[in-house]
């Protein structure tokens, strides 16, 4: 008999030229990944020749019993690092069968943010960093941490290596791997500043596709986490008191703010646009995220905005590179690990280029 590993990796390529696609969706709760899988007769690289299909929407909060049926619509292709071959992972949001987008849909209003012709000319970037938790299975608890009790005060823990400093790298770097294998454009990883906690980062991505991009790598984070028997936390305040809580800081850049003179200039005007929708952008950026924007461990209040250079415990931080050279980008420190990676992206876009205040 076969070991089960076996044929999980069996090599499809060898006897059809079928493929399996993961189709992936956002579930109602706005973080619930939700997927199925579907056999194709050949391989596909453009999702407009993928097939739509449908679920039952009145089982993950998103229609009514009576009237349950949710249409997916293909938006982005990756490689699936799990199937391997030529099987794929699938990006989609989700309609009504009439066409309309369901209200849970936050990628189709992001969409038509970023195919604005203003939008598209001025080219904006995305890097994000997220961060996340790993948690012992059965306890909810930080992985590495003693069940019920606490590690040594942080310190020690963040970009750490060794056995009490850093708990969790196989799946961390595995994740890393996974994602370069799919086609995502990840550019790092490290061990955050709480015990058990990571970061990675997904960009520099254009427009849509850093939220495609981001997205793709949670769903493979998850997948992972599943088979190391981990639960993957995008709380952003996984642990009350004298812990850091976990962010997805935003950063990003369009041509006018790149610019080799002036840059810096626009730069200023677009923060400046940005703290006069201060409310509007924290209301965006993730449940919860009240209990992380304290004014303390590298945040600002949540009801204060200010910005600074090289300041991680500002709203807005601009890097020493980016003030001496006149021009570049900068973070958005604000939107919590739990935000929705289209709704932060398109909003910032808005704001400082479309928005005339």
């Amino acid at each position: 008999m076969s070991l089960l590993s076996d044929l999980i990796n069996l090599d499809l390529s060898d006897s059809t030229e079928k493929v399996i696609a993961e189709y992936i969706w956002i579930g109602g709760s706005g973080m619930d990944l939700r997927s199925k899988a579907r056999t194709l007769p050949g391989p596909v690289s453009d999702p407009s020749k993928l097939p739509k299909w449908n679920y039952d929407g009145s089982s993950t909060g998103q229609a009514p019993g009576e009237d349950s049926e949710v249409i997916l619509y293909p938006q982005a292709i990756f490689k699936d690092p799990f199937r391997r071959g030529n099987n794929i992972l699938v990006i989609c949001d989700a309609y009504t069968p009439a066409g309309e987008p369901i209200p849970t849909n936050k990628r189709a209003a992001a969409a038509k943010i970023f195919s604005h012709p203003d939008v598209v000319a001025e080219v904006p970037w995305y890097g994000i960093e997220q961060e996340y938790t790993l948690l012992q299975k059965d306890v909810h608890w930080p992985l590495g941490w003693p069940v019920g009790g606490y590690p040594g005060p942080q310190g020690p823990y963040y970009c750490a290596a060794g056995a009490d400093k850093a708990f969790g790298r196989d799946i961390v770097d595995s994740h890393y791997k996974a994602c370069l294998y799919a086609g995502i454009n990840i550019s790092g990883i490290n061990g955050e500043v709480m015990p058990g906690q990571w970061e990675f980062q997904v960009g520099p991505s254009v427009g849509i596709s850093a939220g495609d991009e981001l997205w793709a790598a949670r769903y493979i984070l998850e997948r992972i986490t599943e088979i190391a028997g981990v639960v993957l936390s995008f709380d952003p305040k996984p642990i009350q008191g004298d812990w850091n809580g976990a962010g997805a800081h935003t950063n990003y850049r369009y041509n006018a703010n790149s610019l080799a003179n002036g840059g810096y200039e626009v730069i200023k005007k677009a923060i400046e646009k940005l703290g006069l929708r201060h409310k509007e952008h924290i209301a965006a950026y993730g449940e919860g995220n009240e209990r992380r924007l304290t004014g303390k461990h590298e945040t600002a209040d949540i009801n204060t905005f200010k910005w600074g250079v090289a300041n991680r415990g500002a709203s807005i931080r601009v890097g020493r590179d980016t003030e001496k050279e006149g021009k570049g980008y900068f973070e958005d420190r604000r939107p919590a690990s739990n935000m929705d990676p289209y709704v932060v992206t398109s909003l910032i876009a808005e704001t400082t280029i479309l928005r005339k205040p």
